[in-house]
């Protein structure tokens, strides 16, 4: 919370924190999180959400909605991503979950700070990127927690759209038993096209 306390003692009111998940899968949408957590409060137990198990981000995933002032989430799909990259759908992906911001009765939340795990924004905001945030800052991590929850969730209902890829288990990330499936089966319509160059071309 020291990065955050200064800046809440520098004046500033609400500091909204991001983090993203699912940059480097082959399928899926790459999603973001903004989240505003109320100043001073911890939730015991918050860390980088890589570091937790699945039973633990549930359970912190509710408690940060209930906590947390406001929350945002964005979203790139996979043919913006093979159109613009993933770096700029990702950039894309947080600026959405900023401008996405809202409080539990739908008030819209516009914050005059921000705190990025690794990137930098295209938006008219002071903003702060830091390397392994989510791990550093407690915002970042709550956003990190929420952002895997809700792709992983969209993850299990992509599974049961397109099962011969096992997208509910693998989450989209190139496993072995994932490759194998798109060289059987060939891409489904959620494959990012410009990840599964080296894979395709293998199959022929």
């Amino acid at each position: 919370m020291e990065i955050e306390n200064d800046l809440y003692k520098a004046g500033y009111r609400y500091i909204a924190c991001i983090d993203e998940v699912g940059r480097g899968c082959l399928a899926g949408d790459v999603v973001a999180c903004a989240v505003i957590m109320p100043p001073g409060e911890i939730i015991v137990g918050v860390k980088d959400s890589k570091k937790l198990s699945h039973k633990k981000r549930e359970e912190l995933y509710d408690r940060i909605l209930d906590k947390a002032i406001a929350v945002g989430i964005g979203q790139v799909d996979s043919k913006v991503i093979d159109e613009i990259n993933i770096k700029e759908s990702t950039r894309m992906a947080m600026k959405l979950a900023v401008l996405n911001l809202k409080t539990k009765d739908g008030r819209k939340i516009v914050p005059d700070y921000l705190l990025i795990d690794a990137e930098n924004i295209p938006l008219n905001i002071p903003q702060m990127s830091i390397i392994k945030g989510d791990d550093k800052v407690y915002g970042i991590s709550c956003a990190s927690i929420i952002a895997k929850v809700y792709r992983d969730r969209l993850c299990i209902n992509w599974g049961e759209i397109y099962k011969e890829y096992n997208i509910g288990k693998n989450k989209g990330y190139g496993t072995r038993e994932h490759r194998e499936a798109i060289r059987k089966f060939g891409p489904s319509p959620i494959h990012r096209m410009t990840f599964l160059k080296k894979i395709l071309k293998d199959n022929k």
